[in-house]
C-alpha cells in the first residue's frame, strides 16, 4: 500500500498518449473516485474480456467492491489481476474543425489484484460503500444481519498501482481554421443535480424525508 502523495507510473499505468494529461498527485486520484458513484471492473472470463459498472468506495488508500457470493465477476477478480475505470464528464468541447472536437473529462484507471475481506474489515467497507452512495444513511438505517452478511461478498484493491488523466479547457483549433472564422466554438458544461425526493408509495405516515436525503451534498456530481 502507498503511503507518498504522488503516483509512481510503472509499464501499465504510464500515460503513453496525450502525456500531458496525465497527473501523478494521488489527490487528484482521491477526488476523482470520491466524485464518482459507479465504477466499471475489467476482468477477463473464459478468454474473453468482461467490463461491468458497479458500486463501490475508497477508505484511504484501498478501494472496496461488494456483490453477491454467486457472482462469478468477483471470483474471478480473486484469480487475476483486474482494472477499475472512473470516468467523470466535465463538458463538451465544441472546435471549427471536426477533428478538434473533444471532452473535458476526469479519468482514473487502477490495477492490481483483488483480495477478499471479512470481519470488521468487511463491515467497515459496507459503511463506506452505503455512506458513498447514501451519505447519512447507514446510521438510521437497519445494519446487515448474518445471512445479508453471507450471501454478500466484498473485495478490496490497493491503490498503489494507478493512472490519471484529465482535460479541462477550450479547443485546440488550428489556426488557419480560427483565421478563416465562421463557426462557433467553446465548450458546453454537464452539470448534474439532484432532483426532489419521491417518497415509497409504502412508507407509512408522519414519516418525513430525511435531513441527509432533503439536503443530500451535491459536490460528487460535476465540477
Amino acid at each position: 500500500m502507498s503511503n507518498t502523495d504522488t503516483l509512481s507510473p510503472t509499464p501499465r499505468s504510464t500515460v503513453k498518449r496525450l502525456k500531458d494529461r496525465a497527473r501523478t498527485d494521488r489527490a487528484d486520484l482521491y477526488e476523482i473516485l470520491d466524485a464518482a458513484l459507479i465504477c466499471h471492473l475489467g476482468i477477463v472470463v473464459d478468454g474473453s474480456p468482461v467490463v461491468l459498472p458497479t458500486s463501490f468506495a475508497r477508505s484511504g488508500d484501498t478501494l472496496y467492491l461488494h456483490g453477491s457470493t454467486g457472482a462469478r465477476s468477483l471470483r474471478e477478480a480473486l484469480a487475476a489481476d483486474v482494472s477499475i475505470t472512473v470516468t467523470l464528464l466535465d463538458g463538451i468541447v465544441y472546435a471549427r474543425s471536426a477533428m478538434h472536437f473533444s471532452m473535458n473529462y476526469r479519468s482514473a484507471v487502477v490495477f492490481g489484484r483483488c483480495r477478499q475481506v471479512s470481519g470488521d474489515e468487511k463491515a467497515a467497507a459496507l459503511q463506506s460503500i452505503v455512506e458513498h452512495l447514501a451519505p447519512g444513511a447507514w446510521d438510521v438505517v437497519r445494519q446487515p444481519n448474518k445471512r445479508e452478511l453471507a450471501a454478500t461478498s466484498v473485495h478490496a484493491i490497493d491503490l498503489t498501482e494507478a493512472s490519471v488523466k484529465m482535460r479541462s479547457g477550450g479547443p485546440g483549433d488550428d489556426l488557419s481554421d480560427i483565421e478563416a472564422g465562421g463557426v462557433w466554438a467553446g465548450v458546453l458544461p454537464l452539470q448534474q443535480s439532484w432532483g426532489d425526493p419521491v417518497t415509497s408509495t409504502d412508507l407509512e405516515p408522519g414519516v418525513d424525508v430525511p435531513e441527509h436525503v432533503r439536503h443530500r451534498p451535491v459536490t460528487t456530481l460535476g465540477r
